[in-house]
């Protein structure tokens, strides 16, 4: 395949799910949007108590995310048996997560009073995260049906299925959040509820789809029967996904607890840039989910020219998103972070000014930050996990989160200084995981 043919095929596939990536951040955007309306205390509460769910559900979404590529590899091959399986063990170990994580959500208040944050912000943060945490089951199970049709290329639906989501949550915090059109006026806890009717509707949705398009699967026929051997490998790819995704997440939970130790104003000017860097990043993870499956096929076929050819594309179109992000951040960021805040607010512009300088420095990682992403999503393509997660833990902790540590305390760089470690453990994290692609696994393959 030429490589007009790659960008073609790449697009085809990436796209949709782009924009679905953009749909799903959408419903987390719209709350920190309308509860930025309703106070800024509720803005501060909700950006704590989001980071928590976040965290604990990027830890679980690692088995959805390793179904995308080994369905990939088995429809290469032809094998509808072992399709079914993935799927339905992707589905068992995301609801066993799910279910031992609720009690965390429940007494989140404690936990966050423990690390540090304000009695009074954890309190309502824990009025969240209760609601929050019965919604993690139908979350990740829609992940994980979510990466069984995009392995599949049945993208488009995923797409659909997340902008009505996106649509349904704003409507429902719009009259749950301010107490419109005779609701009750519920705040952060009403945002909380939006979110879980947006999950419900979603695997109502896709649910039915796979059933309805994909029947030869019988994807839900004795699904309570276990099945440990493919547990077992779902298991093995799913868990270094997980942790490498925390990894990750966690970086950016950690500089939010950091900010927290600044104040009301640096917390809250944060969870809104990192919103928008967050907006851009999606992005860059569309483009590598789309990776992940077309290094699935190509590792199911075992060609691996094919897969190199399909790699250079991808770093070539996640370079031109980067710079398309940086010039947006860069060009209008009083704009971008007053959109999140009331203009009457008496904090607004200590808010913006901070968001805005927290801005110029999400635009310094958008080269790095799509490139460590679009290497992740390549290394799983050919279930190459548990090094990476390595190269993670090690890029995003042990420099990145020391190095936000020294620059916004102890050189008293404050919440710039923080976010500069993170440009610092992201621009490791892309040369080493790059590297590891490209001299690691893309030759062993070729020798193999």
């Amino acid at each position: 395949m030429t490589y007009g043919g790659h960008m073609r095929a790449l697009l085809t596939l990436g796209l949709p799910l782009i924009g679905g990536h953009v749909a799903q951040f959408a419903i987390g955007l719209t709350d920190t949007i309308m509860l930025g309306w309703y106070s800024i205390d509720a803005l501060a509460a909700v950006v704590l108590g989001s980071t928590l769910f976040f965290v604990t559900f990027i830890l679980g979404s690692g088995f959805g995310i390793a179904v995308m590529p080994m369905v990939a590899e088995a429809d290469a091959q032809g094998d509808e048996r072992a399709i079914r399986r993935i799927a339905r063990m992707g589905l068992w170990l995301s609801a066993l997560y799910a279910i031992a994580l609720l009690p965390l959500f429940w007494f989140s208040g404690p936990v966050l009073v423990a690390i540090g944050q304000d009695p009074e912000l954890a309190a309502e943060a824990q009025i969240y995260l209760r609601v929050m945490g019965i919604g993690l089951l139908p979350a990740l199970l829609v992940m994980v049906l979510k990466s069984y049709l995009a392995a599949l290329e049945h993208t488009r639906i995923v797409f659909w299925i997340t902008v009505a989501a996106a649509l349904v949550n704003g409507v429902v915090n719009y009259a749950l959040i301010f107490g419109n059109w005779g609701a009750p006026e519920m705040g952060i806890l009403g945002a909380a509820i939006a979110s879980l009717v947006v999950q419900v509707v979603s695997i109502i949705g896709v649910v039915i789809y796979a059933r309805r398009a994909l029947p030869e699967h019988a994807l839900f026929a004795r699904i309570w029967r276990p099945d440990g051997e493919i547990l077992k490998a779902v298991f093995r790819v799913g868990m270094p996904i997980g942790m490498t995704n925390l990894a990750e997440v966690g970086l950016f939970a950690a500089s939010t607890t950091m900010m927290g130790w600044l104040g009301k104003i640096p917390l809250a000017a944060h969870g809104i840039a990192l919103n928008l860097a967050g907006l851009a990043f999606m992005l860059h993870l569309g483009l590598s989910n789309a990776a992940t499956v077309r290094a699935g096929n190509a590792l199911g076929r075992k060609d691996p020219d094919h897969l190199a050819r399909g790699a250079i594309t991808a770093i070539g179109v996640s370079l031109a998103m980067a710079v398309c992000a940086v010039l947006v951040f860069v060009s209008i960021p009083e704009a971008l972070v007053g959109a999140f805040v009331d203009g009457a607010d008496p904090d607004f512009e200590a808010i913006v000014s901070t968001g805005v300088a927290l801005l110029m420095v999400a635009a310094l990682f958008q080269f790095v930050d799509g490139a460590q992403a679009l290497a992740l999503g390549l290394l799983r393509g050919v279930m190459d996990t548990r090094k990476p997660m390595i190269i993670a833990v090690f890029s995003y902790w042990a420099v990145g989160m020391s190095c936000s540590y020294v620059l916004g305390f102890v050189l008293g760089w404050g919440g710039v200084g923080v976010w500069l470690g993170l440009v610092v453990g992201l621009c490791v994290a892309a040369v080493l995981l790059m590297n590891r692609f490209w001299r690691g696994k893309l030759i062993e393959l070729r020798a193999g």
